[in-house]
């Protein structure tokens, strides 16, 4: 690790830092806590995701839905209009939307065929994402002069990386230019995201191999076809697996890091509390 002791992390005059796990944590709250100082740079991978790696194909997406409305399609195709991703920090609607859920098209849903392809595009788009963290450190230093830099991942990188091989080019890279933080919450913030998940089921990655599980499960427990599947109750079922699923990933990435609660991270109100923080994980490890 960049920082082996708690000395070393509240002395260096350059904290770099990785948050990660589930959505829901704290993840960006605490990382636009930082920004807010003016000393850290924030770096979203889900917004580097769907601005640099997907935009097109979310504007795209967008087009092909407007191009069915003959009053925008005459608009379109006389560049009278601009159809774009609004997509912010705090609102990634844009990324999710296209990401979307597989079933029913007459309920909104995807077939699996190109449910599963948008997922392969995620997949290479959240890597080269996180490969480009080391880039905007060094471009946020000597370009702005921001002393210090914050990473916040998405839920779903343990999916994307091998946490327990040490020779992950993804972790490796992480972890030679920043300290992985895991905030881990405990079975009461796990039912907490479900219920608000139920709420309001949204889009998101799944490892491969556990999407194809699923779906498959799921429809032997239903008995309904791929064209019959409701696209929210398929995601409702998967959450919880999902979150179940993660989180011994999210422990083995851990390992090569440090390791706060999500009751730490809502104490958190300014940059001095959030590097005592690392600084009493650091301790602990």
């Amino acid at each position: 690790m960049i920082y082996e002791t708690a000395q070393d992390w509240l002395n260096a005059p350059q904290k770099r830092v990785v948050l990660f796990g589930m959505s829901g944590l704290g993840k960006t709250h605490v990382s636009n806590l930082l920004r807010g100082t003016g000393d850290w740079f924030h770096y979203s991978v889900d917004y580097r995701i769907g601005t640099r790696y997907m935009g097109e194909l979310i504007a795209d997406n967008a087009k092909a839905h407007a191009m069915q409305v003959p009053f925008l399609r005459n608009l379109l195709m006389t560049d009278s209009i601009y159809i774009g991703s609004n997509i912010t920090f705090d609102n990634l609607a844009p990324l999710s939307t296209y990401l979307g859920k597989p079933g029913d098209p007459a309920k909104g849903g995807l077939p699996f065929d190109i449910y599963r392809r948008r997922q392969a595009e995620h997949q290479a788009a959240e890597i080269a994402a996180l490969l480009d963290t080391e880039r905007f450190a060094l471009r946020a230093e000597a370009l702005y002069g921001y002393p210090h830099f914050v990473c916040d991942s998405g839920g779903s990188i343990c999916e994307v990386v091998d946490p327990d091989d040490p020779e992950d080019p993804v972790l490796g890279t992480l972890e030679d230019m920043a300290l992985l933080v895991w905030i881990k919450g405990d079975e009461a913030h796990r039912d907490e995201l479900v219920r608000r998940f139920d709420k309001a089921p949204k889009p998101m990655y799944y490892q491969p191999e556990f999407l194809e599980n699923a779906w498959t499960d799921y429809r032997a427990e239903t008995g309904e076809d791929e064209e019959s599947v409701d696209p929210d109750a398929f995601v409702r079922w998967t959450y919880a697996r999902a979150l179940d699923h993660r989180r011994p990933r999210y422990e083995a990435m851990a390992r090569r890091g440090v390791t706060v609660t999500a009751s730490d991270v809502a104490q958190v109100t300014d940059q001095q509390s959030f590097e005592t923080m690392i600084a009493r994980a650091l301790e602990a490890r």
